[in-house]
């Protein structure tokens, strides 16, 4: 320090030197204004050329400490009794590119005119050297009294340190400050552990979020701050190194923080460098820009900004075990200190003190290593357990080099983690512990694999093993009572499973494989065997676990991507299903692991098709595959059902007949026979008034409802791009549609739609009357519409893949054509495809529209102008190059 000193007022003194010799009267301002940019470019260098980040972010809050103290001293202060203190941050010393530079202008008392013009001259100065500081002025008085009642002030004023003026004045704010007069160890203590649950929270308590903030995130720099602040207040220190004489951290432990606190701050200042400005939050753009200074590379498995992500994840989850470690230490110096301990002995290994479990002694785990499993049973099996003691957290640790082979093969590890897994209570969270404290990637390698993964898109929010554990805990939710309200199927299927933990097992190992190369449902049902078998689970439980692993994506991608009304599809889904207990354990699982991958992917269509598909496929199994629906008997029970229905509605036969006779059996076999019933009741009670558009709720269940909106008007080339045109306007997204032509030359369309919070339209008859008037005026157009967009491309959106897949299939026996299109994102997309597909002559039978994050999964079932499938595989292969080369246009514009 006294070497920049010396430095930065010997740079000023030759300044104004030469500046005489020259017979000029310069303004050192305008030099000290180049020598900050010179310093900050300096110390920006050594950062990228990967110079120790301690040495440059510690300097650069030395050097603005001597440009403070030459400002401060260039000012007339009338009162020798005010002084200049660092507060925050930036009083700890630390100094990041665009750190908050917290300034306290202190007084000894209230009155203080006659400082105003000496302050806001010396503030001035700040502005003119470049230098943008956050400056409080207050009284010692007023800083005990902020400091009372709010404690973020307190937190800030006890880092404080003088810069200029006096000292005393500090040591007089210490003393004010001080537990005997504020905020004591016990208060203080409890507040900031109020201020961390709840800052966890608005994380949702998660290390992995895809788009973390290094500081204020799970496991961040905030939460080293926490324990640093706390024992500061208790012991007078922050320093790593005197924890360790506390013996509250062991040299090993010092070493992880401060590895884990260095590789945060080169984060933080290369995102500060990156941005130019004090952002924290790790964005997927900065990530990528991060991971390219850092010097990671993409390999054939891995790219090098998940490598990056993956080294953070791991970073942070450290960071919070140590968090969770020392504010155990914590409460048991501070908390319950003097207050006798409660102990009660689970057996002649494991104790519980103080609601917190412990080890008989140092030497547990290495006479029975198979306590590093049963202390987590044992937390499972009792919920008034709320942890494990600090000294216990730090013996698994010692101890995790006892989880090897014979561990693993060790009959009683194996029956405790099964044990684990029927466990009624907090699984997912011993689980999530296991993980953490390091146990469970050493005690299921193939799982450490996926420990911090992550999947670079907007798609996957969460990374494998956090996406893993979230499938538990919605598995967990099923057995629930409040389960039955928002997964009513899974919920009644999950109270019947012979074996419920063989669905955690099959979630556990659902996406082991993931980042190895290949299929990772293919790979990952050879580990679920092994873990089954070496479990000792029969062959058949063993079978069960891998075929669910193998066959996790097929109900979503039937439910999807396939028409789900049609017989022969569910013959055909059926078949590979086998019964209705394979059935039940995959729906279970399918619904678990759509609602962990995205909750915006959980919707109530998606629901609905979920629940339509189980429905049909349990009738089909429970009918007999040797006996599959027939189609004709299929269409006369609709028929039927819709007849009754119209006819209390005093509707006459010969009507509904003369309805009917204009649709084909396509329609009878896709649509409900409730809706047969609305849209043949909608149609009867038309007047001249074309087109129509009706509105009506399906309600699934009380939390399922997705609006359907019946579109019946005379059939043009343009209409599906209309029509989306118009919903698109509207705000609403459509999830899928059923389009019809009659043999009248009518459209009978019905598109499913949800507001863009996901929810339905519900009974809102101004909206409902929007809804309508909107798309009779846009749909009466004959030409294509136009759509003008509200909305931008995200910038998020713009950073992924732009890869445009068309395929065009044929299948057997089928009277249309299977038209997949996958591509980027954006507003207009849907209406600008029904245009395409309008341009090349093609009608759409059907439409299932999946947005997965930055990109949408559009599926359509396309004929030619003779309702006939496409022909001809050259065909079929220029109107795919058509297709995709007008998407491809669009998308560059």
């Amino acid at each position: 320090m006294d070497n920049l000193k010396i430095n930065f007022d010997q740079e000023i003194v030759n300044f104004l030197v030469s500046a005489e010799d020259a017979g000029t009267s310069l303004n050192p301002l305008s030099h000290i204004r180049a020598m900050l940019k010179t310093e900050t470019e300096n110390l920006n260098s050594r950062f990228l050329a990967n110079k120790p980040i301690e040495s440059i972010v510690h300097d650069r809050a030395k050097w603005i400490d001597q440009l403070l103290s030459f400002l401060w001293a260039q000012q007339s202060w009338p009162n020798p009794d005010i002084a200049l203190l660092a507060v925050g941050g930036f009083g700890r010393g630390e100094l990041f590119p665009y750190s908050d530079i917290d300034l306290l202008i202190l007084t000894e008392t209230d009155d203080n005119d006659h400082l105003k013009q000496a302050i806001s001259n010396f503030i001035t100065a700040l502005w003119d050297v470049g230098l943008e500081a956050r400056q409080s002025v207050r009284s010692l008085s007023q800083c005990c009294s902020e400091s009372r009642v709010d404690i973020t002030v307190a937190t800030s004023l006890m880092e404080s340190r003088t810069l200029a003026g006096p000292n005393f004045l500090k040591n007089k704010l210490d003393n004010l400050i001080a537990t005997e007069n504020i905020w004591p160890v016990k208060e203080f203590f409890h507040a900031k552990c109020c201020e961390q649950k709840d800052r966890h929270r608005k994380y949702n308590d998660t290390d992995y979020a895809l788009q973390p903030n290094v500081k204020t995130s799970p496991g961040g720099l905030r939460d080293i701050q926490t324990i640093s602040w706390i024992a500061k207040r208790q012991f007078r220190t922050s320093s790593f190194d005197e924890f360790v004489q506390l013996g509250l951290l062991n040299s090993a432990e010092e070493e992880m923080i401060k590895a884990g606190c260095s590789f945060l701050w080169r984060i933080r200042y290369g995102l500060h460098l990156i941005e130019g400005r004090g952002d924290d939050r790790l964005t997927f753009d900065k990530q990528r820009e991060l991971a390219k200074i850092f010097g990671y590379e993409d390999d054939s498995l891995t790219l090098g900004v998940e490598k990056l992500m993956q080294e953070y994840y791991l970073s942070v989850s450290k960071l919070r075990e140590l968090n969770d470690l020392i504010l155990q230490h914590f409460e048991e110096a501070i908390i319950r200190i003097n207050t006798p301990d409660k102990v009660w002995e689970v057996n002649s290994r494991l104790n519980v003190r103080n609601n917190y479990i412990e080890v008989a002694n140092e030497a547990t785990f290495q006479r029975y290593p198979f306590a590093l499993i049963e202390i987590f049973v044992t937390m499972a099996q009792n919920p008034s357990i709320n942890g494990i003691t600090a000294s216990t957290i730090r013996l698994i640790r010692d101890n995790l080099n006892l989880v090897n082979e014979e561990f693993r093969r060790d009959i009683r590890c194996t029956s405790l983690f099964v044990e684990l897994l029927r466990s009624p209570h907090k699984l997912t969270l011993q689980l999530r512990r296991m993980a953490r404290y390091g146990i469970l990637g050493r005690y299921l390698p193939e799982f450490g694999q996926i420990m911090g993964k992550m999947q670079h898109d907007m798609f996957h929010i969460y990374t494998v093993d956090a996406h893993t554990f979230q499938v538990i805990e919605n598995m967990r939710r099923f057995s629930f009572e409040s389960g039955s309200d928002d997964f009513p199927i899974a919920s009644e299927i999950a109270k019947k499973l012979p074996k419920i933990e063989l669905l955690y097992i099959a979630g556990l190992y659902h996406d082991i494989a993931k980042g190895r190369g290949g299929n990772h449902s293919e790979l990952g049902q050879h580990d679920a065997i092994a873990f089954c078998l070496c479990h000792h689970l029969s062959q058949w439980d063993a079978k069960l676990v891998a075929w669910l692993v193998k066959h996790h994506l097929l109900m979503s991608m039937t439910a999807q991507r396939k028409d789900i009304s049609d017989p022969d599809v569910i013959k055909e889904f059926a078949e590979k299903i086998g019964d209705k207990l394979h059935l039940d354990y995959l729906y279970a699982l399918t619904v678990a692991d759509i609602r962990a991958t995205n909750p915006e992917l959980w919707n109530s269509w998606r629901a609905s098709l979920l629940a339509q598909l189980y429905n049909n496929t349990k009738k089909a199994l429970r009918q007999g595959l040797e006996n599959p629906i027939n189609k004709e008997d299929l269409i006369a029970d609709k028929k039927n059902s819709a007849h009754r229905i119209l006819v209390d509605q005093q509707l006459r036969n010969d009507e509904i007949l003369a309805v009917w006779k204009n649709a084909d059996d396509e329609y009878f076999i896709r649509e409900s026979s409730n809706n047969i019933a609305w849209h043949t009741e909608a149609i009867l009670k038309l007047d001249e008034h074309i087109p129509l558009v009706s509105i009506r709720e399906l309600s699934l269940n009380k939390q399922e409802v997705v609006t359907q909106i019946f579109i019946y008007t005379p059939d043009s080339d343009f209409l599906f791009a209309n029509m989306t045109v118009a919903i698109e306007r509207l705000g609403l997204n459509i999830q899928g549609a059923r389009i019809f032509t009659s043999s009248n030359k009518h459209c009978m369309n019905t598109f499913i739609v949800l507001e863009k919070n996901g929810n339905s339209v519900g009974e809102n008859s101004l909206r409902i009357r929007e809804i309508s008037d909107v798309i009779r005026k846009t749909i009466s157009d004959k030409g294509p519409t136009k759509l003008t967009s509200r909305f931008r491309y995200s910038s998020d959106a713009r950073l992924f893949s732009k890869e445009i897949y068309v395929r065009i299939i044929n299948f057997d026996n089928k009277p249309f054509s299977t038209l997949e299109i996958n591509c980027p994102d954006y507003p207009g997309i849907l209406a600008f495809i029904g245009s395409v597909l309008a341009e090349e002559s093609l009608r759409i039978k059907d439409a299932r529209i999946t947005t997965l994050g930055e990109r949408v999964e559009d599926l359509f079932y396309v004929t030619d102008l003779q309702n006939k499938p496409l022909g001809g595989s050259k065909n079929l292969r220029m109107t795919e190059q058509k297709i995709k080369a007008k998407i491809e246009k669009r998308i560059a514009q």
